[in-house]
């Protein structure tokens, strides 16, 4: 069996309501009939999710490939999670790249002058309708102190490292990395260095959103 690309296959909506409004988020409620032949529809309800960009930072180091992890509170876990840079898609009509490069920016002071495409994935697609892409950033630098982003808030706390891939593939693997976006951008950068990076696709690679 192949694995095809997904495709949008929409089902009828009946009716759909918002129940709650959200800062972030809102919860909504759809019915949906599931089977055109299916007189029955069913209730979903989900989180109504803007979308969502995040990045990959590599560099060069002594020991092979860096990967630049960000370390940021999550209340709803109750812990500080090394993640990766990421960013809501909440500016309307504000380009996908354009998003990541600005988030690379704010919460790392770093630029990167080769962006690739290196995954796509629904974060929670059961309960939620966010579509998250990872992108792949190369040749980093820093940015001068003026051009540095005045952090407000917990972006105030939040600690930089930068971590070899092959110790942050191994983190992943024995259950210290927990972040969504930070577990599948660095396996599938591990993965796509491997096949010396063949798999990357162009920024303007379609994405099922």
């Amino acid at each position: 069996m192949s694995v095809a690309d997904a495709k949008d296959t929409d089902r009828e909506v009946l009716t759909h309501r918002r129940l709650h409004d959200g800062r972030v988020f809102d919860l909504v409620s759809d019915e949906v009939r599931l089977n055109p032949d299916d007189d029955a529809p069913v209730v979903r309800e989900y989180l109504d999710h803007p979308g969502a960009v995040a990045v990959v930072a590599l560099r060069d180091g002594a020991d092979g490939e860096e990967v630049l992890l960000i370390k940021q509170y999550r209340h709803p876990v109750r812990a500080q999670l090394w993640e990766i840079p990421a960013g809501l898609l909440d500016v309307d009509g504000e380009d996908h790249l354009t998003a990541a490069q600005r988030e690379l920016l704010e919460e790392a002071d770093l630029r990167a002058s080769r962006w690739d495409v290196l995954v796509d994935y629904f974060t929670t697609p059961g309960g939620s309708s966010e579509s998250l892409r990872i992108y792949l950033a190369r040749d980093v630098s820093e940015v001068a102190d003026h051009e540095q982003h005045a952090r407000e808030d917990e972006e105030r706390d939040m600690p930089t490292a930068w971590v070899r891939l092959d110790d942050a593939v191994d983190a992943v693997h024995e259950g210290r990395l927990h972040n969504p976006s930070a577990v599948v951008g660095i396996l599938a950068a591990a993965s796509a260095r491997a096949r010396d990076w063949q798999p990357l696709r162009t920024v303007t690679s379609p994405w099922l959103r």
